[in-house]
Formats: structure tokens, sequence, C-alpha cells
């Protein structure tokens, strides 16, 4: 061991610089370990979310809530008021007058074209 009363100056401020360093390469090894477990479970929520559905029928407001617009799952333009539906759905929508997403096209997926 090191008797730090006959230490050169330097020796000590060394050490002193070793001791920090260690406590920063601590601190770095906590945070990894911490962004490696936020990580993780992202990684796990995302793998239990259910599947995206293919098709989209967006409801309008009010009472009646009447279907405006069916969508190809996952259109950026489908609001909040969407909801997953099947191909036959969909395309029984876009047949009943349903108006196509001008953004998605889902009636060029579906070969529904008027």
């Amino acid at each position: 061991m090191h008797d730090p009363a006959s230490e050169s100056p330097r020796l000590t401020a060394l050490r002193f610089l070793e001791r920090v360093q260690e406590q920063d390469l601590a601190r770095t090894r906590r945070w990894i370990a911490a962004e490696e477990q936020r990580t993780a479970e992202q990684a796990r929520a995302q793998a239990a979310r259910p599947p995206e559905p293919d098709w989209l029928l967006e409801t309008g407001v009010g009472r009646d809530r009447l279907p405006v617009y069916v969508h190809v799952g996952g259109c950026h333009m489908a609001g909040k008021r969407s909801k997953g539906v099947t191909r036959d759905q969909a395309l029984r929508a876009l047949v009943e007058g349903t108006e196509a997403c001008p953004h998605c096209r889902p009636d060029k997926d579906l070969g529904y074209l008027e």
C-alpha cells in the first residue's frame, strides 16, 4: 500500500484522477445498464402489440358516426376514429359509397376502381 505522506504532489493528483475516472466509469456503466433495460422493455412492448390491421374504416363525428373514409392499415391520414376492418368490410364500404382515402388509395389495393 502507498503512504500518502511520502507521495509526490503529482502522484497524489494522479491517484485522485484515477478515483474520479473510476467513479465516472461506474456511472457510465449504470447509464448503459439503464438504457439496455429501457430498450429491452420497449422491444417487449412492441412485440406484445397486436398486429396492425390491413384495412381501416374511419367514421365521422356525431351521433350516427357514419363511415367517411376507407384507409390502408397504417395510413398516416387515418383519424382517431378509425378501426380495423376485414378486407370484405373495407370493400363493402367502398361499394356502399364510402370514399377511399386519397393518400393511401385502398381502392387500388382492393381492386375496386370506379
